[in-house]
């Protein structure tokens, strides 16, 4: 069983968030977009909007960002790493969630996409 969560607007052939048996909330990669244009700037403000943006699934979600257990990062450049470090401790509560971050390249000259995994606090 699955259910569709929005949020976001996708950019493709995607769902924003999908609800797994009715507790795992699987948010799609979102990006620094805003009012639907992407928007490029530095990484701490290409962050700041993609984990905002992160926070809109979760909300449509009923979750927060307490709720996360995953992240997946990906960020262009390496150098980065410590800016969007410190642009993302001020989104998520103790105890942290497991995360990876990768270095890739990106669609349309971002320097972020961040996905997560949430666990919903209601019963399956």
């Amino acid at each position: 069983m699955k259910e569709q969560v929005q949020g976001t607007q996708p950019g493709g052939a995607y769902s924003p968030g999908i609800i797994g048996e009715g507790r795992h909330l699987y948010v799609s990669g979102q990006g620094p977009v805003r009012d639907g244009e992407t928007v490029l700037s530095t990484i701490e403000e290409e962050t700041r909007i993609t984990l905002g943006n992160l926070g809109k699934v979760l909300e449509a979600a009923g979750a927060s960002y307490a709720d996360v257990v995953r992240c997946g990062v990906f960020i262009t450049d390496p150098d980065d790493f410590g800016a969007m470090n410190e642009i993302y401790k001020e989104f998520f509560p103790e105890p942290l969630p497991a995360r990876t971050t990768v270095v890739t390249g990106l669609v349309g000259g971002i320097k972020v996409e961040i996905d997560c995994v949430a666990v919903l606090n209601r019963p399956a």
